[in-house]
């Protein structure tokens, strides 16, 4: 068996930690190694990894949307200041 090398620091509450401890206990594991057992255990089921890549491409469109709006406002602004000057030419 490996010799463990690292530490991986999970904050819990303190009702996570007593479930965890007791499916630990039921298990005959101790908290150590039910955490590494199910990290190591946990796929995404494919409605989980569709729904992330769903999310990621929602979040590549606010992106892309917020620079849009961004390229938008400043492009006004600019019209903005080119007809004061032109008002204020005609005056």
């Amino acid at each position: 068996m490996a010799v463990a090398s690292g530490r991986i620091i999970v904050q819990v509450t303190t009702g996570q930690k007593r479930a965890i401890a007791r499916t630990a206990r039921r298990l005959g594991l101790n908290l150590g190694e039910l955490m590494r057992q199910a990290a190591q255990g946990f796929a995404p089921s494919e409605d989980e990894r569709d729904l992330l890549a769903l999310i990621e491409r929602a979040n590549v469109s606010a992106r892309q949307a917020s620079e849009s709006l961004v390229d938008t406002l400043s492009f006004i602004q600019e019209s903005n200041k080119r007809i004061a000057a032109m008002t204020a030419e005609n005056a």
